[in-house]
This record gives structure tokens, sequence and C-alpha cells, in this order.
């Protein structure tokens, strides 16, 4: 297989898909042209232009770091088509229009590398009847490549092969996406929509459908539709909204015209009350007005029987609600099928739908039953596929039943299940041994590309018999917080940390765990990683200090935190590396663990910051002491060193406002992190890096940093600048009264308690001051009513 290697990349077509698409290659340090129409007016680079500067202000952000807005250069069809000669990949954006997409392929091939991969990124139009628009040298280089919305965020990448296409081409685009760009990539086949807007539009349509069959409202519907069934929290007509209800009925009506003979096709049309709210300009959150709406602070969503918007509510029925709370699958919709409540038989026929589509169209959409359900969970965000909420939920019982509602005439369709369905030994489509392909009528094993053998513990489907960490691997140490392992097949020299409390909060037997565990590694290993899987840490455990708190406890908090700085110290002066290899949240605590470690791996999508402030507290971990030393070593690095004071401002900003870094390119602006610092795409990978990390380091003879001392900091002049500013803010009405303590008590920290600006500290001087300050920020009832409901709400509180 040749090595793709994108040193340029061009993206045609500035619209909503097209800009996002070329951000996320910017993410990845992928220089890109973007190209669009001329402007009539003015810059005729114009359309990008505005394009680019939607992108800075888009939330989710596209760009992981407004910085990377500079890999991405503005061009248009007239001037600059001969800048294609240098891209290495190029990834046609453009409204799904085959004569308008054809048009183009015309202008661009004359222009195009020899060795340049051509995509579209359609989201439903053949592929083959797309290639026949390029010269047939080009063909072998051609494929589709389907993003979803948001690119940077949605796992789901969906490739998709002609009949010309090379399978090594394939092959370099699919380990390039999932390396370079971080993505889940399924091969699709060539069929109206792919695999997962097919199924996913038609469960959407099987939703309208039982939504009116059952007389339930919109709201009501969401709010079974959601979390409650491992959906997402936008369910099924918030996601309506947000894809653009325009959007929605375009790719329905690709259905209805490309798939005649589709058992279902009579589903395929747009509601006449969809086709209205179109026809009013209601699309959706981009109109800011179609399903729902919002008016003033109220959520209002249509009332199709009064013709008008009222308030959403969206309840649950108490009975309905106790079902889906059943844990056993197989009872759970046992429960649904019997009971007579119209919203437990909605839920039962919106997945019996489903369930049956999937089985009679998998031979048609996808290669295999793993395909499918991934698609799903990368795509549309289901906890689960449907092959595997079948499968879970008892594969013969739930054949049975559809089978007897397909035969009653309950079904949308009446089409039979496929006869492997029921076949005498089928116990579901997942198994060890591969997952179904109804088209080979075999078992097909995962993909054998390099690219997978850096994902120690890829993600997995039900039943497909993967080992998870937690039983991988020997153990070395264990306590009721953490364990320290290692995996001898990978590099027996190299231990991993895991925390294993519910969010991987940081208590007391955490702390302790992780104590000893550097303390083995350093006699019996030669480096360490803290490693498990998402979030890293969500900080502190509240509840342990709560009770203590109850208890007046508050000499044994007083210990808890010294022996939460001296685990920090312990990853950081190891005489081992020690390797954070990080992914999703690291909050409070965790971010104190990411900063004290020797190295950062850090997955692109993981949001670290020093929370504390949000629960009236300051970091205490080290954190505030680590900023203090790090604000010294940038002085001494500038033309005024010893003069520390401008490199806190914008740590003390970040640390008073609770500040979240929202990508790993954030957190090393944030100074959470440090530029020598590996960012991955893919976080599958994190582990076989850090742990590859480690090795090297431990090779290049490691030896932890010298002990910080003769620490100049701001001192008494620092903190009194800080509360010049603070007074300002409070005053007129920014903060509270006790923000402003809390914000003072981090000033203090930061600039090294009440001693003169200049002075010389040592980092037990640095840890001594912001633990007496948390002490007492603890014995606050203010602060302890911001734990309380943060405990009780997940929110914060702002007293």
């Amino acid at each position: 297989m040749n090595k793709l290697i994108v040193k340029k990349a061009a993206v045609l077509g500035a619209g909503v898909m097209g800009a996002q698409i070329a951000a996320h290659l910017a993410n990845a340090g992928v220089p890109v042209v973007l190209f669009d129409l001329p402007a009539k007016e003015g810059d005729k680079n114009g359309i990008v232009r505005k394009a680019l500067d939607g992108l800075k202000k888009l939330d989710p952000a596209p760009l992981a770091s407004k910085a990377k807005l500079k890999f991405i250069d503005a061009a248009n069809y007239d001037e600059h088509l001969p800048l294609l000669a240098g891209c290495d990949l190029i990834i046609e954006a453009i409204a799904e229009r085959m004569d308008w997409k054809n048009d183009l392929y015309a202008k661009i091939a004359p222009h195009l590398s020899s060795t340049a991969i051509v995509a579209s990124n359609t989201s439903g139009l053949s592929m083959n009847a797309l290639a026949q628009g390029l010269p047939e040298a080009i063909r072998p280089r051609f494929c589709g490549i389907h993003f979803f919305n948001p690119p940077r965020y949605m796992h789901l990448v969906e490739i998709i092969g002609t009949q010309s296409t090379d399978a090594a081409t394939l092959d370099a685009l699919e380990t390039w996406l999932t390396s370079r760009l971080g993505k889940g990539v399924i091969r699709a086949l060539d069929t109206p929509n792919f695999v997962a807007n097919r199924i996913g539009v038609f469960s959407i349509l099987a939703v309208m459908h039982h939504t009116q069959a059952f007389g339930l409202g919109f709201d009501t519907v969401d709010a079974l539709t959601g979390p409650k069934i491992g959906r997402p929290k936008s369910a099924t007509y918030r996601t309506a909204d947000v894809v653009g209800l325009d959007t929605l009925a375009h790719v329905v009506k690709t259905m209805q015209d490309t798939l005649p003979d589709d058992p279902w096709h009579a589903y395929f049309t747009a509601p006449l009350w969809l086709k209205a709210l179109i026809e009013k300009g209601a699309l959706g959150q981009k109109t800011r007005c179609g399903i729902f709406r919002k008016q003033g602070r109220e959520i209002q969503v249509l009332d199709l029987a009064a013709q008008d918007y009222r308030t959403s509510a969206g309840e649950v029925a108490e009975e309905v609600a106790a079902i889906l709370k059943i844990r056993h699958p197989a009872e759970k919709f046992a429960a649904l099928r019997a009971s007579a409540h119209p919203q437990a038989q909605f839920l039962w026929a919106i997945f019996r739908d489903v369930f049956h589509y999937c089985a009679v169209q998998l031979e048609n959409v996808a290669d295999n039953a793993r395909d499918l359900d991934f698609a799903m969970r990368w795509g549309f965000g289901w906890a689960q596929g449907p092959f595997e909420t079948w499968q879970a939920a008892g594969w013969r019982e739930i054949a049975q039943a559809v089978a007897a509602d397909i035969a009653a005439g309950k079904s949308m369709a009446s089409v039979p299940l496929p006869a492997w369905v029921g076949e005498a030994d089928r116990e579901g489509v997942h198994t060890p041994a591969g997952s179904w392909s109804a088209r080979g009528q075999r078992y097909v094993g995962r993909s054998q590309l390099p690219v997978y053998q850096r994902q120690l513990f890829p993600e997995s489907v039900l039943g497909d018999g993967a080992v998870r960490p937690e039983q991988s691997g020997e153990t070395l140490y264990e306590n009721d917080g953490v364990r320290l392992w290692r995996l001898p097949t990978v590099d027996a020299g190299i231990g991993i940390i895991s925390i294993k409390s519910k969010m991987h909060t940081i208590g007391d037997e955490v702390l302790e765990g992780v104590i000893h565990a550097v303390g083995q590694a350093e006699s019996s290993l030669d480096g360490v990683v803290v490693w498990h899987e998402a979030p890293f840490a969500v900080g502190a455990n509240l509840a342990q200090v709560t009770e203590a708190i109850a208890a007046g406890q508050f000499n044994l908090l007083e210990r808890t935190v010294e022996k939460f700085q001296r685990a920090s110290q312990t990853l950081k002066y190891a005489q081992v590396p020690v390797v954070a290899a990080v992914q999703g949240m690291a909050l409070g605590g965790g971010c104190e663990f990411v900063m004290h470690a020797g190295k950062r791996v850090l997955a692109l999508e993981s949001y670290i910051g020093l929370v504390e402030a949000g629960v009236g507290l300051i970091p205490a971990g080290g954190g505030c002491k680590e900023f203090a030393v790090r604000a010294a070593e940038w002085a001494a690095q500038s033309a005024t060193p010893g003069e520390v004071f401008n490199f806190l401002q914008p740590v003390f900003q970040t640390i008073a406002m609770a500040k979240v870094a929202k990508s790993a390119e954030e957190a090393i602006e944030f100074g959470f992190a440090k530029p020598s610092d590996t960012i991955l795409f893919n976080a599958n990978e994190l582990l076989w890096v850090a742990i590859r990390e480690a090795r090297a380091m431990a090779d290049a003879g490691y030896a932890p940093p010298p002990l910080a001392r003769a620490i100049p900091v701001a001192g008494r002049t620092g903190i009194a600048t800080f509360e010049m500013m603070l007074v300002n803010m409070k005053e007129g009405g920014m903060i509270s009264a006790h923000d402003y303590k809390v914000a003072k008590s981090a000033a203090i920290a930061l600039c090294g308690g009440e001693v003169e600006g200049g002075s010389l500290v040592d980092e037990e001087w640095l840890i001594t001051v912001e633990r007496r300050l948390f002490v007492e920020l603890l014995k606050d009832p203010m602060t302890q009513a911001r734990i309380k409901h943060m405990l009780d709400t997940g929110k914060p509180l702002r007293n």
C-alpha cells in the first residue's frame, strides 16, 4: 500500500460543509486552498473570505484554535485553478447537483496532479455516475468521502469507491483519515444516501410516521427518543431543526427518487407539515424557527392540532419512564411490548421498524452489520447501533416479535424478515469471529490495515468478544482507586496507571494509589503512562469533601489536600518518565495531574481546565504553584527576567473565570500543556503513542526536572494590582462578593503570598500558600453551598 502524504489540500465549495472540512484539515496542520465562485463585486475571493470569517464565530468551533486559520488560503475558480497542481487531495463539496458537479470536474481536470486523489463529499449521489464526469485517467483516484456535520466533531467518514477506484487509493485514504484526521471510517456501498443517512433518515421517517399514528406531540417524542433510549439530547425533532428542515427534505427526496423498489418507498416523503414549514422559510436552527423556536427565554414547539406554537413540555409518562429504567434489555423490550400506553407502543414501533428495515436492507447498504452499527454510533450519536440493540434484547425473541407484527399488519412494510435472521443457531450478528455480512453470507472480521494496529483497544460492538482494558494485561499493583498494569506484548517495561473511580474522580484512594504506583514504577519499570478511557478525570471527589465538611473534619481535609499536592509532585519528580495520555475532560485535579506529568499525549478533543472557582475554591493540587513556577520560567526567557506579573495576568483570568480549553491546541495556549506535547486526532491511538513516548524518554536517559528553587514571585504588588481589577468588577456588578473572595485567593496563591514583590521562594512555600487558602475557602458557607449545588445539579451556583 502506498502511503498517502498530503502536503496541501484543496476544498471546492465554501459553503457550510466545505468551509468546515477546510477548517478540520487546517486543525491537522494541512495547508488548504478553499475555492468558491468569484464574487460579483469587490474582492473576487469575497465569498470564501466571508466563509472564513464565519468559522471564527461558529459554536461549537470548527477550528481547534483560531490560529489554525492561517493554514487556509482563499481562492476562486476564475483566477486560481492552477493552484490545484500542487494539491495532493482535492475534496469537492458543492451543492448536491450532478450537473453542477460535472461542470466543475471539467474545469478542474486539466489542472490536477497526476497523483492527486479527488473525492466528492456528496451525501448521497451515485459515485459511479459522478465518476463518468472525469477523464478516465483520474477515475482510479476518484471516490466519495462523506463527512458528517460538524466535520471536526463527528467521528464518521464514509468513503465510497467506484467501479474504477484503485483499491490502494482507498486503503491509503482510509489510513490517512483514520490517523491524521482522527476519523472512524466506513467503506460504504454506492447506494443512495450510503449507510448512516439511509438508516438514520429512515429512522426519522419512522418516528414521524408513528408520532402521528399515536397522536404524540413533537416535544413528547423528543423526550422519549433522546438519552432515555441512548440517543443524543437533540433526539429527533431538535436534530431535524439543527440539520435544517430543507436539508432533511432534500435527503428524503433523494430516497424517494432513487429507491423506487424499496418496500418502504411509500414513506419516503416529507410530511405535509414539514413541507409547510419549509415553504414559510422556517428551516430550523439556521432561521431560528422550525419545529421548535425560542421566544425570549421560552422554548416553544409546533402544535399541529392548534396550528400554532405552544410552550414545550415534553413529559414522559411515569409508567413508561419506569420501563425505560429497567436495566436488562430483554425485560425492557418485553415490557414495552406488553404496555398499552401509547408512549410505550410508540417506542416499540420505532425500534421494530428500524430493526425490520436494517435486516432487510443490510445486504444493500453495508458490507456487514458492524459497519452499519458503527455508522449509526459515529454519524448519528447513538449509544448502540440497531443490531447491537436487537442482539442485547435477545435476538430470537425480538425476531419473533417483529415477525408477528409483520404478519399482523402492524409494521410499516409487509416484506418478511430475511431467512438468515431466523437461522436456528443464530444468537445475533456480532460474534468473536466477526460480524454478519448479508451480502457474503458469512462473518467478516475487522480491517487488517496496519493503521489499526495503533489502536490497542479499538471501539468494539456488543458481542464481538473484545477484551476491555480493565480485563487486559498484567496487574502489578491495585487498590480501590488505581490499577498499575502493563501490556507485555507491547512493552513490558512501561507501566500503565489507570484510575478506577466513577468518572475518574480523585479521592483519597486514588491519591494513595498514584503515589504507590509511581514508587513501584521507579523501582521496577522504565516509565509509566497515566491512561484510562475518557474522561481523564473530572476533579476531586466532591462527595468525600462534603462528608468531611459535614463532620467538621477540616484537619482531615487539609491532610488530603497535602496528599493531593504530594501526588502531583510525585508525578512531576518521578525518577522514570510519566506520560499523561488524555482524552475527554481533565478538570480541576485532573488538570493538575496533567500539568505535573513529564509529558502529555493529548487527544485533540481534550477539554482541560482548572475549574475550582466554579465551586468556590482555588486549585490546590499544585495548580497555582505550577503556574507560578511557569510564570517565572517564562519571565526568565523574556527581556525582563524576574518580572513575572505580566505572565500571571492571563493565568489569573483563566483560573478566576474557570476557563476550560476546548481543544488540545487551546490547552497549550492556556498553559495547561506545553508546545512540545503531542496532539493526536484519533483518541484510540493514545495509549499506543504514549507507551512509545515513555519508552523513547526512558531510552534517552530520562531524568526528572531539577527541583524548582529561587522562584521570583509577584508578591503584594501583584496581589494589589489584581485586587484593583476585582474591585472594579465587583462594583460594576460583574462578580459577587464571594467571587471576589475566591478570585483574590487565587491571586494570592499565584503571586506567592503576602511577601514583597520579587521575593524568591521555593515550591514548598507555594504549595503551602495554596493549601492554606483552599482550606480557608472550604470553611466558608458560601463555598459549601456551591459544592452542594454542584453535587445536586451538576451546575455551578453563582452566590
